[in-house]
């Protein structure tokens, strides 16, 4: 009779296990899915989605990085013809994606369309020389050639905040905008370094050459990155992440920093690249004598 009383009470208890991890289990299938949805949308709180949307965006100016449509049939694509025309007259890039992509980053309410908005008003570079003048500092520019990984940019536009840059330059065409990806990586620097973008780098280089800036890049096969004087007026190119510095980006330079390189991998990342550079131009900026007694 004991033993039956105790069969069942082990029997009670299992049940009331089994209800308690189903409880939790459900709890945390609750909590998991909340912060799945969570970090859905804000990993795409950049997105514009729908047609209506989109062209409002277009019209109201808002600064856009690229649109997205899905691969489709012929008179679907017809019905974007507008929003296409719209975006190549102010020079954004439209890129054709399958609708599952659309699907995964935009859920299912997309209508086969989606921009992908810049999270910050671009600059001019003009305001870079303003910020500049106003500081009574010679003007210290990063300029990026076709750097991809948000999470670099994002990297370099907080490591110039903090080394006293006036500005930072990207491309327009093959490479990242401030999505939200690079405004969460440069950790609040956006909103105090002036980002410009411009449709040629080259171009750009020589103009910023004609108003007084020498411009180095930091690439392979040149000088110390701590030889020359870097106190005045000055940009600094970094390149991207696969290719580095352009062969027509470096003949503009008018020299090129090198790191040395002891490892057995011959680069590095180009955010640390650009930000140890950045700190030797700031530690010649400011005077601040180095320490040769090694």
């Amino acid at each position: 009779m004991k033993f039956e009383n105790h069969s069942d009470n082990d029997h009670l208890k299992q049940e009331s296990y089994t209800r308690r991890r189903d409880n939790e289990n459900a709890a945390g299938k609750s909590t998991r899915a909340s912060r799945d949805d969570g970090e859905r949308t804000e990993k795409h709180s950049d997105l514009i989605t729908g047609r209506n949307a989109v062209t409002e965006a277009l019209r109201s100016g808002r600064p856009i990085e690229c649109i997205m449509t899905a691969r489709a049939s012929e008179g679907s694509q017809r019905s974007f013809g507008q929003i296409i025309a719209m975006a190549k007259k102010q020079n954004i890039t439209v890129k054709e994606v399958s609708p599952a992509k659309l699907d995964a980053m935009c859920g299912s309410s997309h209508q086969g369309i989606a921009a992908l908005a810049a999270v910050h008003e671009y600059a001019e570079i003009e305001d870079m020389f303003a910020l500049a003048e106003r500081k009574g500092e010679p003007p210290f520019l990063i300029i990026c050639d076709g750097i991809e990984d948000p999470h670099n940019l994002g990297a370099i536009i907080r490591s110039a905040e903090a080394a006293g840059a006036h500005g930072v330059i990207i491309p327009k065409r093959r490479a990242v905008g401030l999505t939200w990806a690079v405004g969460k990586s440069s950790a609040g620097a956006l909103e105090y370094v002036p980002v410009a973008r411009v449709a040629n780098i080259a171009a750009c280089i020589e103009d910023l050459k004609k108003k007084g800036l020498w411009v180095y890049c930091a690439d392979m096969d040149g000088a110390s990155w701590c030889g020359g004087d870097l106190t005045g007026a000055i940009a600094l190119v970094i390149g991207g992440e696969d290719s580095g510095v352009s062969r027509l980006v470096r003949e503009k330079c008018d020299g090129v920093l090198s790191l040395p390189m002891r490892g057995q991998i011959n680069s590095l990342n180009a955010s640390v690249a650009c930000a140890i550079v950045m700190y030797e131009i700031t530690r010649q900026r400011n005077g601040i004598a180095a320490n040769n007694q090694f």
